[in-house]
């Protein structure tokens, strides 16, 4: 006579046996969002010193000011030049466009689409940026043609005893 096989080897009803349940943690649906909730939380909060830091330099971007920064003589900028320069550091490259015999204007020059560096073109008396084709005003900084959208940032400058300084950035107002 046959026996009927299909009887479980085990007395459990499932092939968990050797798996020690009783000081076993259970993450379900709930207990994995709590944690990942808890985990978003502490990251964030963790974060909070920078973002504060940050805040405060962006905030008082308008009112910083930085030493007075001699860019170059008056009588050494011809009119309808540029003179490459860096500020507020030395690793803010801009730009002094002399547009009349007493009409200096000077801009960070980083395209404000991506960032890509920013030439004068005197024959065509406007900023170009070659990588996407962005054009902009050189009385105003403003974008005339391609993606960018915001005006260069201008540097205020000052002309004293035949010398041109750069003294601020003026913030950009949307």
């Amino acid at each position: 006579m046959m026996e009927n096989n299909n009887k479980i080897p085990f007395e459990e009803d499932n092939y968990t046996h050797n798996i020690n349940r009783n000081n076993e943690r259970m993450l379900d649906r709930r207990g994995f969002m709590k944690t990942l909730v808890g985990a978003a939380g502490l990251f964030a909060v963790s974060s909070l010193p920078w973002g504060a830091v940050a805040a405060k330099e962006l905030l008082g971007l308008s009112n910083k000011e930085y030493p007075k920064m001699k860019i170059a003589d008056v009588n050494a900028v011809a009119v309808g030049d540029s003179v490459k320069f860096a500020f507020p550091s030395e690793h803010d490259s801009a730009l002094l466009i002399r547009l009349g015999e007493n009409k200096f204007v000077a801009y960070q020059n980083a395209c404000t689409h991506l960032r890509c560096p920013v030439f004068w073109v005197k024959e065509e008396g406007e900023m170009i940026c070659p990588c996407h084709h962005g054009k902009f005003d050189a009385n105003t900084g403003a974008p005339t043609a391609g993606p960018p959208r915001r005006p260069l940032p201008e540097i205020q400058v000052k002309v004293e005893n035949g010398v041109i300084y750069a003294i601020r950035v003026k913030r950009y107002e949307a």
